[in-house]
């Protein structure tokens, strides 16, 4: 029987709902942003990332709460949540001055990175709407209360945003824990984002809070010193060498701290280049470590999103089954194959997430 108590799936609305911004993103493709004279363009956003993939990949019914200013950037956005099935009735739509001066909506230049170029993000998101989301915005007893919630998402990202967003993720963890639904965090570290708003101390301070409410906590080897500042002896600062050992104590370190975690999950990245990784990933749980097989030498279209697609096959994972290795290898094999296509959300099936967990081979199907 699973540590973590999820409500049936019939007492519920929805298997996952997602607090955080979903922004436009422009993909010059195979070229610079400085150079490009054309762009591609996608919706993502850490959070929202999450609910897209358990929607498309996994056929689980999920909702996104988010805020666009009522222009046609944002209804394009909300043309492409549409696609990914992922539910808007939560969208909070502000009235747009025509300018932009008070509101507007969040784009990410994003460069995919090839070899010894590494990715580039270049966001242009102030005054979003998403970032002046606020406690009180969202009915959270309707939410969670009456139409029935079984898992709630969000993370460091849309807590690094403004001075509000903070407020609204705790408010929002609050009244999840109140009506038994299962949180999970993704600590998603961003020194950018948080510079202006008090910095690193700042983000430990709000990490701290908003721990004490996770049921299920997602970080890399960055995140988890940055955000709750735990610190392991031979942990590689500057993750060039990544040594699982030393990590396995910085979480253990955490569970102590923090008994409320039922799960913490993380993947394990080696960049020997920006477009061949070695990945893989490891789940706590009950006690006990489980590591994914390794995807050695994994060859990275584009990086962008990889992390949220193992949240995505992890969560689903352990919706369905009690069984922590199963879903750290969903996780793995879905982030995995989310690299392996443009844009930030995936474009993979779960029979296609499936095989590669069997380990099948690339050869083409026909």
């Amino acid at each position: 029987m699973s540590i973590l108590q999820i409500k049936n799936r019939e007492s519920c609305a929805y298997d996952l709902v997602a607090l955080g911004e979903v922004m436009l993103r422009f993909d010059p493709g195979e070229g610079r942003i400085r150079c490009a004279r054309e762009f591609r363009v996608w919706e993502g956003g850490g959070e929202y990332n999450v609910a897209r993939g358990l929607r498309r990949c996994f056929g689980m019914r999920t909702a996104v709460c988010t805020a666009f200013a009522d222009n046609e950037i944002g209804r394009l956005l909300e043309d492409f949540i549409l696609q990914g099935g992922v539910d808007t009735r939560f969208i909070k739509w502000v009235p747009y001055d025509g300018v932009g001066r008070t509101v507007r909506n969040g784009l990410n230049f994003t460069e995919r990175g090839f070899g010894i170029r590494a990715a580039l993000g270049v966001p242009d998101r102030g005054n979003s709407a998403a970032s002046q989301l606020r406690p009180g915005d969202f009915d959270w007893d309707r939410i969670f209360g009456e139409l029935g919630v079984r898992w709630f998402h969000t993370g460091g990202i849309f807590a690094a945003l403004s001075d509000s967003t903070p407020r609204l993720v705790i408010e929002a963890v609050r009244k999840a824990k109140e009506y038994g639904t299962i949180v999970s965090y993704d600590l998603n570290y961003r020194p950018s984002l948080w510079k202006s708003i008090g910095g690193h101390a700042r983000a430990q301070e709000v990490n701290r809070e908003i721990a004490k409410y996770v049921d299920v906590m997602l970080g890399n080897e960055e995140d988890f010193p940055a955000c709750l500042g735990f610190q392991v002896r031979g942990l590689d600062t500057k993750f060039q060498n990544l040594d699982v050992s030393a990590f396995k104590l910085m979480i253990e370190e955490a569970v102590k701290a923090y008994p409320n975690f039922k799960v913490v999950a993380t993947t394990l990245r080696v960049a020997k280049s920006a477009s061949r990784n070695d990945w893989s990933a490891i789940c706590w749980m009950n006690g006990q470590f489980y590591k994914s097989r390794e995807y050695i030498d994994l060859e990275i279209m584009d990086r962008v999103g990889g992390g949220d697609s193992f949240a995505s096959g992890l969560i689903y994972g352990l919706m369905t089954s009690a069984d922590p290795q199963l879903a750290v290898e969903y996780g793995a094999a879905h982030g995995a194959l989310a690299m392996t296509t443009p844009g930030d959300t995936s474009m993979a099936s779960k029979s296609e997430v499936e095989k590669v967990m069997a380990g099948a081979s690339p050869r083409v199907e026909r």
